[in-house]
């Protein structure tokens, strides 16, 4: 039965719809990516997949093909107006990763050894892509016992992250709506597009065709300076956003990117193919130690620049912790906390206002940005 391509697709697919609807009932709480990535080791082990369920299924070729594409995208996600209105954010939710870099590094490889260090210092900072690349380097150097380590630290990461947030936005809420802080920095970012300069731009098949270009480019450039070619991907995105090429998340502008996305997450799953039961049970410590000091460190980090950049606390700190959550997650929060801190919709309007753009923003500058190059450049040290 699973010889056929498309039925092993189905039977993966599964998995990941499977995970996006525990996902939606929990409001982000389990990651789709937990849910399709635990599911494919348990099936595996039991014989419900055959080993080369992958192999059979055919599109984890295809999604290897659009790595570059999808990290020109990410490039196309904030425009430069808006991280310099709120730099503040910027610079917080890097300190939180510079952080967490500072003490996981060193730390864990102590405890351990610094393989085991840098293939959790990538994906602590939440990306798909930096799972992906982390695992990648992984399978190349023949570590596949250690693939377990990111996956684990990708999956479990919002269970740590989300309790925090949400620890302190409630209290810089109640501080923030008591008339206690004096909120200088509100800013109401308009998150509007801006219209492409080349009316040609508009059609579906040359964004995608420029896209493609893009990443083609990006990756030749990676083949001749040795840079890991994701970087050269994210900085052509960024360029062609804010020079007006491409429109903002020019992939979904095309009406492609959730597509690519599943290819994309069919490339993640098939590294965890050689992962035995034993591998996971042996990561685990490893794994708790990387989350527990990744995590101090981004608090660290994000109250250190909370206080140079003139904020409290309690509203950089979960900036910071953005480096776990991403979106949805982080959106979800503030509604949450804006819902319970306020009696009346115009206060929880106020509220919301003030907590969501420093997220979003920390977000992006983590997730979306970081990420990458953080696992790019570690990885190479391996």
């Amino acid at each position: 039965m699973w010889q056929e391509p498309i039925i092993a697709t189905v039977g993966i697919f599964a998995l990941l719809a499977l995970g996006e609807y525990i996902s939606v009932l929990t409001r982000a709480r389990i990651p789709t990516l937990m849910t399709a990535m635990l599911g494919f080791l348990i099936f595996t082990w039991i014989g419900v997949f055959p080993e080369d369920i992958l192999e059979l299924s055919t599109l984890p070729a295809l999604g290897a093909i659009l790595i570059g594409p999808l990290i020109v995208h990410m490039g196309t996600l904030m425009r430069f107006d808006i991280l310099k209105s709120q730099w503040k954010a910027v610079v917080i939710a890097l300190s939180g990763l510079a952080g967490a870099m500072v003490l996981v590094l060193p730390l864990v490889t102590l405890m351990f050894d610094f393989t085991t260090a840098a293939s959790g210092v990538g994906p602590l900072s939440g990306g798909v892509v930096a799972l992906l690349i982390t695992n990648e380097r992984l399978t190349e150097l023949g570590l596949t016992s250690l693939v377990v380590v990111p996956v684990l630290v990708y999956a479990f990461q919002g269970i740590i992250g989300m309790p925090i947030s949400t620890f302190f936005m409630k209290r810089y809420g109640h501080l923030f709506m008591t008339g206690q802080i004096n909120a200088k920095d509100t800013a109401k970012v308009s998150f509007e597009e801006k219209p492409v300069k080349y009316k040609f731009m508009q059609n579906n098949i040359l964004k995608l065709f420029f896209v493609f270009l893009l990443a083609a480019i990006g990756v030749y450039l990676g083949e001749i300076t040795g840079i890991h070619f994701t970087i050269f991907c994210l900085v052509l995105g960024i360029l062609a956003l804010n020079f007006g090429f491409f429109p903002k998340s020019v992939l979904e502008s095309a009406n492609s990117f959730s597509f690519m996305m599943v290819a994309l997450i069919f490339v993640i799953i098939g590294t965890m193919a050689d992962v035995t039961p034993m591998d996971v049970v042996n990561n685990v410590p490893s794994v708790l130690a990387i989350l527990a000091i990744g995590t101090f460190g981004i608090l660290a980090g994000g109250y250190i620049a909370s206080k140079i950049v003139g904020w409290h606390p309690y509203k950089g700190m979960p900036v910071a912790l953005t480096a776990l959550l991403g979106f949805p997650t982080d959106y979800i929060i503030c509604e949450e906390v804006a819902r319970s801190e306020t009696d009346n919709p115009e206060d929880e309007n106020k509220l919301f206002q003030e907590l969501v753009t420093p997220m979003l923003i920390g977000g992006f500058v983590t997730v979306t940005v970081a990420s990458i190059f953080i696992a790019s450049i570690v990885m190479n040290l391996i």
